[in-house]
């Protein structure tokens, strides 16, 4: 296999990694979270931080090295407004995904602690909740953009 072959195998498969988990343990946490069950909502957001630090990180960081390779060995200029328009989405992305890391860490513990002492999730909960909700959708919008920007390659 060619470098280039391997490289760009190594980027769609970040790719899709990245974008799979983030929308599959988006998808579990959120149906997780409108049951309004303490205990339901604490293990999903258990399983989802695990998720982002065991794929989506990884993931996120072996993005831009392998896009950075792939770009490099193809030839194409690192200045191509495509490729511009791609890691400044991609960053948009990153800047959601941090403080929804930060608020699903905050999110599973105030559940956990609803849960051991069998109390419904109270308003410091679903003020996060919210915040989390709304920073997933640029974060998701800017991704479908970089995929479309990867496929299309636009001069």
């Amino acid at each position: 296999m060619s470098a280039y072959l391997a490289l760009k195998w190594l980027h769609v498969l970040g790719a899709t990694v990245l974008f799979g988990t983030g929308l599959g343990t988006a998808f579990h946490f959120w149906l997780a979270h409108r049951t309004g069950k303490a205990a339901l909502v604490a293990a999903a957001a258990r399983s989802t931080v695990i998720a982002d630090f065991a794929f989506t990180l990884p993931a996120a960081i072996l993005q831009p090295l392998t896009g950075w390779a792939l770009a490099r060995t193809a030839g194409y200029p690192l200045d191509a407004p495509w490729i511009l328009a791609s890691f400044a989405l991609y960053l948009l992305a990153g800047a959601c995904w941090i403080p929804v890391v930060v608020l699903q860490l905050r999110m599973r513990d105030l559940a956990h602690r609803c849960a051991v002492d069998g109390t419904t999730l109270g308003p410091e909960y679903h003020k996060l909740a919210r915040i989390w909700f709304v920073l997933g959708w640029p974060a998701f919008a800017a991704l479908v953009i970089v995929i479309g920007l990867m496929v299309a390659r636009p001069a």
